[in-house]
């Protein structure tokens, strides 16, 4: 039987109700979470680290830097098939594309959450916990980057967003939709995410803000950024990659003030291109030095800005990362 390490963070998944404070806290150790779910004894053998035990609204990307490299050490040991990670779900996908980014072992690695709490009526941790230590031990997971594993459904980590604030059914790939199914008897893969890609810089740069278009905004926002000296600044623009003109202004300046300026859409599906050519449209702003960022949603162009950075800051060289 095969050994899946299940590595502990917090998150909902982790959580009772309190009368006290009248909701969901942490309350449930990583033991406590698997002895919920006595079907994994036929799965694989299991075996807990507890990394944190805290909402995922307080997981910053240096605590996700010491998990990718924990995911690391642990993926190396010969008697380990694969590893799971129990995660609250605001920040879910942060952490999976972060992880998706900077892990290296090709072994499974999947990542899991819940929506319920461990005290509510029909939670939903223990199904997914079982269905992401059934994927872990697939064979047919190896090598396809960081997966996310909720509701039994399999997603890659580059491709995945939470959809919906309380409905079970929160993770999707939209535009592209899951990789993957678990089922009752197995788990079935239909295809694989391409162009996975690894960053590993020495240091990681976390002074990196996103901001999101909105109509009429102006660069107050930019110009505070640039006192600041922000090593880094993501754009969510409307449509593929619009914005209007105080904000291209705004860009613009940021741009020569030597601040790398990525361009993602708010858009949840889709990506950025240069369709337009009137002022405040990306093609407009490539003259400026504006990086693309593809399809990557604005907190997952944040989370890649990030690592760049912690190789470079020439804009030239961190666009040769966002067009993989």
């Amino acid at each position: 039987m095969k050994k899946i390490v299940v590595i502990t963070t917090g998150g909902t998944i982790a959580m009772k109700y309190d009368p006290v404070t009248d909701g969901l806290v942490p309350a449930v150790s990583g033991t406590d979470l698997l002895e919920a779910v006595p079907a994994l004894k036929r799965v694989a053998s299991v075996e807990v680290v507890e990394f944190s035990n805290v909402p995922s609204g307080y997981i910053t990307p240096a605590m996700m830097g010491d998990l990718a490299a924990l995911v690391d050490k642990v993926a190396e040991r010969d008697d380990v098939a694969g590893v799971v990670i129990t995660h609250g779900t605001d920040t879910l996908e942060e952490t999976a594309y972060f992880l998706d980014l900077t892990v290296m072992t090709t072994k499974p690695v999947c990542i899991t959450g819940a929506m319920r709490g461990a005290s509510d009526t029909s939670p939903d941790g223990s199904g997914n916990i079982l269905a992401a230590v059934k994927t872990a031990a697939c064979d047919e997971a190896w090598s396809k980057g960081v997966l996310v594993v909720l509701n039994d459904e399999i997603h890659a980590a580059q491709e995945v967003t939470k959809t919906h604030s309380t409905n079970l059914k929160t993770f999707a790939s939209p535009g592209w939709g899951p990789i993957g199914l678990v089922y009752f008897d197995g788990v079935v893969m239909k295809r694989q995410s391409l162009k996975l890609q690894k960053i590993r810089p020495p240091r990681l740069v976390d002074d990196v803000h996103l901001l999101k278009v909105v109509a009429g905004m102006d660069e107050f926002f930019f110009r505070c950024l640039i006192e600041k000296k922000a090593k880094g600044i993501v754009v969510e623009a409307f449509g593929c990659g619009n914005v209007p003109l105080p904000v291209k202004n705004g860009i613009e300046m940021a741009c020569q003030a030597g601040i790398p300026v990525v361009l993602a859409t708010r858009v949840h599906a889709g990506r950025v291109a240069p369709a337009y050519s009137y002022p405040g449209s990306a093609h407009s702003m490539k003259e400026a030095g504006i990086i693309l960022a593809g399809e990557l949603t604005g907190q997952k162009a944040r989370i890649k800005l990030m690592l760049v950075l912690g190789i470079t800051n020439e804009p030239d060289k961190i666009r040769t990362y966002f067009d993989c």
